[in-house]
């Protein structure tokens, strides 16, 4: 009965590996599937692009591209900074065990990630504003850029405090007892030992957010904000062709989204130095 018994264990096992292997195999050719779709559909675009993209307005219409990207730029820095800066201390309220300080940090996560970005800047832009007599508002002139600044900013942090959190909640407890052992304070601790842990342990997150924030600056656009989406409106409605300035469109953004990926991916890797598990 043994020998019965260990053949039909064996023969289970078998079957299972077949299915795995088949599921595998499956998956395999899926991916290559899609992968050809795409890049057919890339080899597409671009054949479009060639087609149909006019020369001569491309000489024409780069100063406004390139002005309006480096205004891009300058609102990326800005706000990234900032939401990095609060959603630090977003992210430190939130495991506070001070109950006001954690339930006020929950309720600006909960708001600002529950409410689509687009809501929060036209709260800003329009909302704002409405609070003064009409001609008083005193930033009238360029409250579209400190609106779109200030609404990246609101936003983002509340994601980064919940990267920054789950980053700090990665570390085990252990680091904190042993820090506090050598007569450091709790602050010091935090900010010393635990803090870097876990920036280290949400870098990832970090960068996917900050991507995120170069393309949410696609949204200004309806606040008024001269940048590349709003300079590509305006061409194709005053020259009638969608496929000369798109290009500049994308090349705007893959020129900020690509290197800041790599620097993500450069810090990972720098932070992983003294990790022996792999």
């Amino acid at each position: 009965m043994s020998n019965i018994d260990t053949d039909s264990e064996t023969q289970v096992s078998q079957n299972r590996s077949g299915n795995i292997l088949l599921v595998d195999e499956r998956l395999r050719w899926i991916g290559l599937v899609l992968s050809l779709m795409f890049t057919g559909l890339v080899a597409y675009i671009m054949y479009r692009i060639v087609l149909f993209v006019d020369p001569e307005l491309l000489v024409t219409i780069f100063p406004r591209f390139l002005e309006a990207f480096w205004l891009v730029l300058r609102i990326v820095l800005v706000s990234s900074a900032l939401s990095i800066i609060l959603g630090t201390f977003v992210g430190l309220a939130r495991i506070s065990t001070q109950p006001i300080t954690h339930y006020l940090a929950t309720g600006y996560v909960e708001f600002f990630r529950g409410t689509p970005l687009l809501f929060q800047l036209i709260v800003l832009y329009v909302g704002i504003p409405a609070l003064w007599e009409a001609g008083q508002f005193p930033y009238g002139d360029n409250w579209q850029i400190i609106a779109a600044v200030v609404g990246l900013t609101l936003n983002h942090a509340a994601y980064v405090g919940e990267a920054v959190k789950g980053g700090i909640n990665a570390i085990p407890n252990g680091q904190m007892e042993a820090a506090r052992s050598l007569g450091l304070s709790y602050t010091q601790s935090m900010w010393n030992v635990i803090l870097p842990q876990g920036f280290r342990n949400a870098l990832a997150a970090l960068g996917n957010d900050q991507v995120i924030l170069i393309k949410d600056t696609s949204l200004l656009t309806v606040i008024a904000v001269p940048e590349l989406i709003t300079v590509y409106r305006n061409v194709n409605t005053n020259q009638f062709d969608p496929w000369t300035p798109i290009l500049f469109v994308c090349l705007g953004y893959l020129s900020l989204t690509i290197p800041l990926g790599m620097l993500v991916r450069k810090l990972e890797r720098m932070s992983q130095w003294g990790n022996t598990d792999g």
